[in-house]
């Protein structure tokens, strides 16, 4: 047993919590929306209202998470199937004789070996159901794009969540493969930083260019937002949401930002807001 599938494992494990969490409070907003319908039918024909527009986002987003966390289970149960022992415990298995290969054959068995490696990697993404296919081809598409990451290991203090750029993701390590673009002035000389982290270290943003994908975070609630004017990422409490002040904008209030004894409100778009990870320490 590999300590590193171990990890991973939990990491996914920590993972499919948030996706759990996440479904409960969509959830929870169709069940109000339900209600609120239910009560006042009428409203729908009032010039303006969009409330069959707002159940159809969310019960978009309900889909997404339910496919998600079909194919985080998914994932798991490979990875368990990966772990556990394929025989019996305490059977020595008995060893076969083999021919001697002669020295003239090794790069013939090297290449036969790496295609091996390749025709397994293959088989093995084509056992996994299409809605986990699904997962890790969306987590693919992440290339190119920024993402929230968080960049401390498991046993840190705190949790540090900056901006990075997505250069690569191994859907056999389920591993992405980042850059930090402006990790700051002391940081090394030629102002980046890669690093390989889990899927459960990535965060998707919401696309810049469709406010409608983006969940609805009522006042009150706790998210994790970039900070204006940086790439970092920290717990902020939503004020007010862009759908109210019909702009694409989130004001928020960030914890230990404290001015004259009390919290600036700040702006931040809805495409720099996600949800705050279950556990985050800060």
């Amino acid at each position: 047993m590999s300590s590193t599938d171990v990890v991973s494992l939990l990491e996914n494990s920590k993972e499919l919590d948030r996706v759990r969490k996440e479904q409960e409070e969509i959830l929870s907003e169709i069940n109000k929306l339900h209600k609120k319908l239910q009560t006042t039918p009428e409203m729908v024909e009032k010039p303006g209202d969009t409330s069959l527009t707002r159940l159809k986002v969310l019960y978009t987003q309900a889909k997404d998470l339910s496919e998600s966390e079909a194919s985080i289970s998914n994932l798991m149960l490979s990875q368990i199937d990966g772990i556990l022992p394929t025989g019996p415990q305490g059977q020595t298995r008995r060893r076969i004789g083999l021919p001697q290969i002669s020295s003239n054959c090794i790069r013939v068995t090297e290449g036969n070996e790496q295609k091996r490696k390749r025709v397994k990697t293959e088989s093995d993404i084509s056992r996994l159901t299409p809605s986990m296919r699904n997962h890790l081809e969306n987590c693919a598409n992440l290339k190119g794009e920024q993402v929230a990451a968080r960049v401390t290991p498991r046993n840190a203090d705190k949790d540090e969540w900056f901006v990075v750029k997505v250069i690569h993701f191994d859907k056999e390590s389920k591993e992405f493969e980042v850059l930090d673009e402006e990790p700051g002035d002391d940081e090394e000389s030629n102002g980046q930083r890669q690093y390989k982290l889990p899927m459960g270290n990535i965060i998707a943003f919401p696309k810049s260019n469709d406010p409608s994908s983006a969940p609805d975070f009522p006042p009150g609630k706790h998210v994790l937002a970039v900070y204006p004017g940086t790439t970092a990422l920290y717990k902020a409490t939503v004020v007010q949401g862009p759908r109210r002040r019909k702009t694409e904008d989130y004001v928020l209030e960030f914890d230990d930002d404290e001015e004259d004894g009390s919290l600036p409100q700040r702006t931040v778009p809805f495409h720099k807001v996600v949800l705050l990870p279950e556990g985050h320490r800060q």
